[in-house]
């Protein structure tokens, strides 16, 4: 029976049941939510593994080396200079800057999340300074950062400028088109993968793939499958299409669209190999239909392919988030056993497993465990760690893990700085040790996201600090972000108890006058809030 003739039907729940006792019981008729093409046994499947379905970067290349004082002195000038009245530009200018493409990227790299300074000293550098032009790697770093703040229309201008340079690459479309994927911007997604072809770009399978992945990943799979439908002829569907399709379908929970895709895979005469099972033993886990991931599973442990570590940590990830302690650890040993080694992914997921629970000493047997496997902590596991501390208040061991991490070698990431700071400012209630960690991230050349100034803003108008939150809300405005949000109504009492009733009027004016017309209109909403309520108090 195949699985779009067949009728989803809900599974009975057994809030006491083991899953992991399902891997013991012999293969049975596959259930109704697995395709139809794995319900014969199949025949062990030698395909190669396909990469992975998450892109996590574009470029494998080392970086080229750069004067890391020099970089620090232009950052320093830059941030401290910018959203002031003084002439940014003027003051490089008098620096006597020694410019390189490696430079030009790291201080671009440090001020990814704040396009408004970024492109003003990536213009300075290209219009100011003889004998230096940007190379490709330079236009893609600010091609980056502006698709990331979504000033798409720089970003397309910039696109196109390359194209003149004679400095395009491969990677800049990439760029271009998961930025308008990532905004959910199909049509302008496609548009840029077919703008290719005007550059004498070969836009194969391959590009094409790419594409698919980026918008499915966005939770669009039904969009995937119309430019899937209507491009097939051009470029002939390969096993990397049909999974990138399977995964868009998962992501959204729609097992049966799911089915259909890996039937459509088998009949075209391709052999589902180890990636795409495991995304669609993941589908089912998500769906919480467990009894037909088992069911998949055993197919697997028999027939082919054979499961890999990411087959495992599937499992025992869904273990873990049901507390099934014991269960994740039996099949930890059987992955063992089966001589597949774990990796640190699998040890994060049985450390927060039981950090979750509260078993602080299986944790730390964990990591025990972890390490004479040869399987030492990672910056993910650190991360982890510290949310979990963050999580459950404990915001001094916050702290000693963020001093483990950087004593074993790990540099801390601006969700690192993140969670460390609302530790403090939340957990342990210590706006200095809050604004010490904002201090830290800065010296590091870690550059602040929204999510960095909304925890600190937020803090320090907890604290009653909110004349020093208003410095650093205009300060994130100015570098083109959006204003915050946090409680406005303590923030415009604590003004008011100092004689400035009017300063959330002030804000949208301010606002309003520099084009900033959408937080404008925020501070303005805030104001007739506040107006409304003193009006019913009095």
């Amino acid at each position: 029976m195949r699985l779009h003739d067949c009728v989803a039907l809900p599974l009975p729940c057994d809030r006491h049941a083991r899953p992991l006792h399902w891997l013991n019981r012999p293969l049975l008729q596959a259930p109704p939510l697995l395709p139809w093409s794995l319900q014969p046994p199949l025949p062990s499947l030698l395909q190669e593994k396909l990469p992975s379905l998450t892109h996590r970067s574009f470029s494998t290349e080392a970086p080229q080396p750069f004067d890391q004082a020099e970089a620090e002195r232009v950052c320093k000038v830059i941030e401290d200079l910018f959203g002031s009245d003084r002439n940014v530009e003027a003051i490089l200018d008098r620096s006597n800057v020694d410019l390189s493409s490696p430079l030009v990227v790291e201080v671009l790299r440090r001020f990814r999340h704040a396009w408004r300074p970024a492109f003003r000293f990536f213009r300075w550098a290209d219009l100011n300074c003889p004998g230096y032009a940007h190379d490709g790697e330079a236009y893609n770093s600010m091609m980056n950062v502006l698709g990331k703040a979504r000033q798409f229309e720089t970003m397309v201008e910039m696109l196109n400028e390359m194209g003149r340079e004679r400095v395009l690459q491969i990677r800049t479309f990439k760029i271009a088109i998961k930025a308008f994927a990532a905004a959910r911007e199909v049509k302008k997604a496609i548009g840029i993968f077919e703008l290719m072809k005007r550059y004498d770009f070969d836009a194969g399978i391959k590009t094409f793939n790419y594409l698919l992945d980026c918008i499915a990943q966005e939770k669009l799979a039904k969009e995937a499958r119309e430019m899937f439908v209507r491009m097939r002829e051009r470029f002939p569907p390969d096993l990397r299409t049909y999974t990138v399709l399977l995964s868009g379908w998962c992501k959204v929970k729609n097992l049966v669209e799911a089915g259909r895709v890996w039937n459509e895979m088998v009949e075209k005469g391709f052999k589902p190999d180890v990636v795409a099972h495991n995304v669609m033993l993941e589908g089912l886990v998500s769906c919480r239909r467990r009894e037909e991931a088992m069911k998949l599973w055993g197919i697997m442990k028999a027939k082919g392919p054979k499961p890999d570590v990411r087959s495992y940590t599937v499992l025992i990830k869904d273990l873990c988030k049901q507390g099934f302690m014991g269960d994740a650890e039996a099949l930890l040993d059987e992955m063992v056993g089966f001589g597949c080694s774990p990796d640190t992914a699998v040890y994060t997921c049985l450390i927060i497993g039981y950090g979750n629970l509260k078993r602080m000493d299986r944790v730390a047997e964990m990591l025990r465990e972890m390490k004479e496997r040869g399987c030492p902590p990672d910056g993910r596991l650190f991360n982890a760690l510290i949310k979990l501390m963050t999580k459950q208040n404990m915001p001094k061991d916050a702290v000693r893990m963020y001093k483990k991490m950087v004593d074993d070698g790990f540099e801390p990431t601006i969700h690192t700085y993140n969670m460390i700071m609302k530790s403090q400012f939340l957990g342990a209630k210590d706006c200095e040790m809050g604004r010490a960690v904002w201090e830290e991230m800065l010296r590091k050349g870690c550059c602040p996201d929204v999510n960095s100034y909304t925890v600190l803003i937020g803090g320090l108008i907890r604290h009653g600090q909110s004349e020093e939150a208003q410095k650093y809300m205009e300060e994130m405005i100015a570098k083109g972000m959006r204003a915050p949000q946090v409680d406005y109504n303590k923030f415009a009492a604590d003004f008011s108890r100092v004689g400035k009733p009017d300063i959330l009027d002030e804000l949208a004016q301010k606002m309003k006058f520099a084009g900033k017309f959408e937080d404008s209109n925020l501070f303005r909403r805030w104001s007739e809030r506040m107006m409304k309520r003193v009006k019913r108090g009095s």
